[in-house]
């Protein structure tokens, strides 16, 4: 008698193949037998209708602080996410001297969007060493498997102390100290090391995070360690100084996987082109030998805000009046035409790094603050302004003010049309992935970019069939981590899977949660289409809800192949 039996299912393997509708058997965790099973089992699942394939593979996430209070990691598993790496950027809490902790707490709300006071009351500290915080997660079992990053910032602030920030030249002692505890880090099983050098990532109090200031001789020395172990991956939210031939020319003398993540590689209407040239480095670096790639995001980038605080349009100088405003002031400020044509005028002629370009289509309302307003929800500025017959620029403050600026908007500024992204996610040097899961919490949630995937390009623009999107999704990254067994529905396989109606799949609007430790909020999606999810056998998300464990059936992942 079998453990688990899934009957009638249409099983995608992950790996790229057709389809076949078939039973799966589960044993002990593993996949036993894929075919006709003619056995009973201890519980069994009609699968009728519905589709099986491996779990989504998600290689770039943030949930280092937050898996310490919250082993389901949230709501990674119930977007069909069975396998996440977390640590990426160098960003993490371990490891970490005690006396340092409220140091690393503070940087990491800050430069991640993360509620201080939730960081502050929710993180359970029963480690120091990273050693150790492997072992509390183990202790803890987490709901999905969970690879961790050595991370660059974490290991300069465990070092350097509050001097991190500010010291870009580390002693030779320093340097030594920091490579020891990378080295000792790879030894107790993480996936590899993570750093940024991207002038974005600043940290509290608006110091730059440790890593953004250490020099490229520093970098270097902490990325020979992965050479010397002849193991690891290694990922790198880059800026100008870590250009693609910076990255290849470390791919080249490590000889490991090096991925680049960076907002230049999405598709961005102010500079199409350029990120195509990212990829096509990185496929001229592979074409030498050095295996480049490019972690690719297959959803626009979002920004959850209001009004109250506009915090994406402060770069424009007509909101400068409204910086350190109150509130009830700023209504005055909005309702004014010369506001509004000294913000058209930055329209016409936006500065460099503007996020907001004047393209009304990019802006949605997300959640409506009134009743008026609910029929324009998930509508863009534009399609509301056509259908009201009104300039669109009236129409977003309009709304906000008869909404009394509670009107909650989403932007999407970058991989914000199809024709433009198709290509990336496509190209042979891009991993999708890049969810940012459990990080800026406050304005956005990535996490399910698996079932955006499934339901938006595969389904609805037919950019890829449903073998290959699956594959993209799961073997093809779990392949380039080197992360052993995973992504595969195959016998012999761990039994991580989703099932699914791909008919319906796909992700609900931003929704608001005050769920966080201390009262706090953050933003989360909801699955569309999906009928269970399973980790190792066990079921983890019934599509609806979590299937409560004392303990998580996911695996701390410590082995990797070379």
């Amino acid at each position: 008698m079998h453990d688990l039996l899934i009957r009638g299912a249409e099983v995608f393997d992950g790996q790229g193949r057709p389809s076949i509708i078939a039973d799966v058997a589960i044993d002990q965790g593993k996949i036993t037998r894929i075919g006709k099973v003619t056995e009973s089992a201890r519980q069994i699942v009609d699968a009728s209708g519905l589709s099986l394939m491996p779990g989504i593979v998600d290689l770039h996430t943030h949930y280092d602080a937050q898996i310490t209070w919250d082993n389901t990691m949230s709501p990674s598993p119930a977007l069909g996410v069975t396998t996440a790496v977390i640590g990426n950027c160098g960003f993490g809490i371990a490891p970490c001297p005690a006396d340092l902790r409220e140091t690393m707490l503070k940087n990491l709300s800050v430069v991640e969007g993360m509620d201080l006071q939730a960081l502050l009351t929710g993180v359970n500290w029963g480690f120091e060493s990273f050693a150790q915080y492997m072992d509390q997660i183990r202790e803890i079992g987490p709901y999905v498997n969970t690879a961790v990053f050595a991370g660059h910032s974490v290991i300069r602030t465990a070092v350097m102390g509050e001097a991190a920030s500010t010291d870009a030249q580390a002693t030779p002692e320093q340097l030594e100290k920091m490579r020891m505890l990378v080295k000792e880090a790879m030894q107790a099983g993480a996936v590899g090391f993570a750093s940024s050098f991207s002038p974005n990532h600043s940290g509290f109090g608006g110091r730059p995070m440790p890593s953004t200031i250490a020099s490229e001789h520093e970098l270097r020395a902490l990325t020979d360690v992965l050479g010397d172990c002849e193991k690891g991956v290694f990922m790198m939210a880059t800026g100008s100084r870590a250009s693609p031939e910076v990255m290849e020319s470390i791919a080249a003398s490590t000889k490991r996987p090096t991925f680049i993540s960076t907002v230049l590689g999405m598709y961005n209407e102010a500079t199409p082109t350029l990120g195509m040239e990212y990829y096509e480095k990185c496929a001229a670096a592979q074409d030498r030998g050095n295996p480049l790639y490019m972690l690719t995001s297959c959803q626009p980038l979002s920004f959850d805000f209001s009004l109250m605080d506009p915090y994406i349009l402060l770069s424009h100088s007509a909101f400068d009046p409204i910086k350190d405003m109150d509130v009830k002031d700023m209504h005055k400020v909005y309702a004014d035409p010369g506001f509004r044509a000294a913000f058209r005028e930055n329209l016409r002629h936006p500065k460099p790094g503007i996020l907001f370009l004047g393209n009304w289509a990019n802006i949605e309302i997300n959640q409506a603050a009134t009743k008026e307003f609910v029929e324009f929800e998930g509508q863009t500025i534009k399609q509301i302004a056509a259908k009201l017959n009104v300039d669109p620029l009236d129409v977003f403050f309009d709304i906000a003010l008869k909404e009394g600026l509670k009107t909650q908007f989403v932007g999407k500024f970058f991989n914000n049309s199809d024709e433009g992204v198709a290509p990336l996610l496509k190209h042979r040097a891009g991993v999708i992935t890049l969810s940012d899961a459990g990080a800026h919490l406050i304005y956005m949630c990535d996490a399910g970019f698996g079932l955006h995937f499934l339901g938006h390009w595969v389904r609805e623009t037919g950019q890829f069939s449903l073998a290959e999107g699956i594959r993209r999704l799961t073997s093809h990254p779990a392949d380039c981590f080197r992360i052993a067994g995973r992504g595969r529905l195959v016998e012999g396989a761990a039994a991580d899977m989703l099932m699914f109606d791909p008919k319906t799949v796909g992700i609900s609007r931003l929704q608001k949660r005050a769920d966080l430790p201390g009262g706090g909020s953050r933003m989360i999606r909801e699955p569309k289409g999906v009928h269970g999810v399973w980790v190792n056998g066990i079921m983890v998300h019934d599509g609806t809800d979590y299937v409560m464990h004392k303990k998580g059936p996911g695996a701390v992942l410590t082995q990797f192949d070379r």
